[in-house]
């Protein structure tokens, strides 16, 4: 499937995403979330979505770490509905892996009660992974 940004997607990493990805990978994701709306803020269609859904998986996930259940929920299913279209991959990122370990999360969620799921959330092990690693 090709991405729907064309050549937008197969441009390098900026620093600033560099940076958001090792936020996420760190598990900081609210100061993920921030550099992520850094990026979005300035950026259009069709990358201003995918930096949205990054951003919305980020937020999703500091949810499901506070204990807000229903506002993890939505934020991942939403950020992986604006990630789907730029899978496998977009600037330099395994969207599709990325996609892949935010339905575990989900699944673990639909499947376990909140306390379970968030124990289980540093085992799900959810990265943000480079397609040059």
């Amino acid at each position: 499937m090709n991405s729907p940004s064309g050549d937008s997607c197969s441009q390098p990493a900026s620093p600033t995403l560099l940076a958001a990805i090792r936020q996420f990978n760190a598990g900081t994701y609210f100061t993920c979330h921030e550099t992520l709306e850094e990026l979005w803020r300035v950026e259009t269609i069709p990358l201003r979505s995918f930096y949205q859904g990054l951003l919305q998986i980020a937020v999703g996930l500091n949810h499901l770490h506070r204990g807000n259940e229903r506002g993890a929920m939505a934020l991942l299913n939403s950020g992986a509905k604006l990630l789907h279209p730029f899978a496998p991959q977009c600037l330099e990122i395994d969207v599709a892996s990325l996609l892949a370990g935010v339905e575990q999360v989900l699944e673990a969620l639909a499947a376990h009660r909140l306390e379970q799921t968030q124990a289980m959330a540093d085992r799900l092990s959810l990265r943000i992974t480079l397609t040059k690693e």
